[in-house]
């Protein structure tokens, strides 16, 4: 009998990679982590985190762990200037927030639902009755820049443009010359381009969500046009992002688990249910990143000031610690503790947007087609960890018509 290899574990110089498996090896690699060593230094001097209790002490206590890594990094002791509202500590990210806060609301978000399902509709209609599709080209990648570009008062003219954008901040690898080129031009034009609208809407208030953000105020401030810049450019991303690969996420999960596309089907109203637990175990980011602002210790594990600790949000929605079998997929899990939008002052913004976009493209797709299943002729193509994406790069789709 040919035994089995154990899973990697602190012997290796670098977290496996997603697309070695499908994450598989990585998933297992977390597990071993988690039991033997919850704390490593990988040989390039970064700390990894891997337990749910300690990731969520850390993303509660910005005081300690600081979210500004460019600033503190970079040897400065000031935050980075304007910035996004992701490398923010309070108080400045207080402010910041809830002047977006005030924009960006509960009721805002809930009455995008006619344009998301009209959107969606729109999408799917220009299939052409296919049988075939990529799911993350046809559908998820687009559906989410087109619901952000519209929230903005983006001509629909421009909407292509805004697909090139948000994946080039989303794919290329900046770490290669030209990678570095491309981040660098897309940055530039994505900048001049909101500028030059920030400025109209300055000049003759427009009924969209940058008329809003520049209108915003908190205490009598309001944000200057690189913080509007900053978070248009953060929605753009991380909208983007979320829900395309939860999109695709929830599609690979119901071509996994047998029986569970049935499920939906006859009860929808347990749709919420399972995109929880899709985000559970496949959370759109693997980790986040956080700097000590003083000598810590984590688990046993002295970490000096200004290191980088990376957070691994896939190791903690796994934790057994917190989720009994956190390998099963279990529709009706209390998921009240998974931490895919992170934790703290710093919970995704997006994370109700996200969800609305993932339950009404599923429920549409349910409408449509009898069957749905992944085309494994073609082998899947998922985004390297370098991205920080738990994710797939193209989903290949069959489907039959209801």
């Amino acid at each position: 009998m040919t035994a089995v290899p154990a899973p990697p574990g602190p012997e290796v110089s670098a977290p496996p990679e997603v697309g070695l498996d499908g994450g598989a090896t990585l998933l297992a690699w977390l597990r071993r982590m988690r039991d033997e060593q919850p704390v490593w230094r990988d040989p390039a001097g970064r700390y990894h985190v891997f337990r749910h209790e300690d990731i969520q002490r850390i993303t509660a206590d910005p005081a300690t762990f600081s979210s500004d890594t460019v600033g503190r990094l970079s040897g400065g002791e000031k935050q980075s200037p304007g910035g996004t509202l992701l490398l923010l500590d309070p108080p400045r990210h207080g402010k910041l927030r809830r002047i977006v806060s005030k924009v960006f609301t509960a009721k805002m978000i809930t009455g995008l639902t006619p344009r998301i399902t009209e959107v969606a509709n729109e999408l799917l209609d220009g299939l052409d009755g296919a049988d075939r599709f990529d799911l993350v080209e046809a559908f998820a990648n687009p559906l989410p820049v087109i619901v952000i570009s519209s929230m903005l008062g983006v001509p629909p003219s421009d909407h292509p443009q805004f697909q090139v954008w948000a994946d080039s901040l989303l794919t290329v690898n900046w770490e290669t010359p030209e990678g570095a080129e491309i981040l660098d031009r897309t940055v530039r034009e994505l900048d001049a381009y909101l500028r030059e609208h920030i400025a109209e809407r300055r000049a003759h208030e427009h009924d969209d969500l940058m008329s809003l953000l520049v209108r915003a105020e908190v205490d009598g401030e309001r944000l200057d046009d690189e913080q509007v810049v900053s978070f248009t450019a953060l929605l753009l991303l991380a909208g983007h992002v979320t829900t395309a690969v939860l999109l695709g996420n929830m599609l690979l999960t119901l071509d996994q688990e047998d029986g569970l596309l049935g499920e939906l089907r006859t009860d929808r109203d347990r749709i919420p249910s399972f995109t929880e637990e899709v985000l559970r175990s496949r959370p759109p980011f693997l980790k986040v990143e956080r700097v000590p602002t003083a000598p810590v210790v984590i688990a046993g594990e002295k970490v000096p000031e200004n290191s980088m600790v990376n957070l691994w949000l896939l190791s903690a929605n796994r934790d057994e610690r917190v989720f009994p079998e956190p390998d099963r997929f279990l529709l009706d899990r209390p998921n009240a503790k998974q931490l895919a939008f992170g934790h703290g002052i710093h919970y995704c913004l997006g994370a109700p947007l996200a969800r609305l976009e993932g339950h009404i493209a599923l429920n549409l797709m349910l409408d449509r087609y009898a069957d749905i299943r992944v085309d494994h002729d073609t082998p899947l193509s998922y985004f390297d960890n370098r991205v920080n994406v738990f994710g797939l790069r193209q989903l290949p789709l069959t489907v039959r018509g209801a």
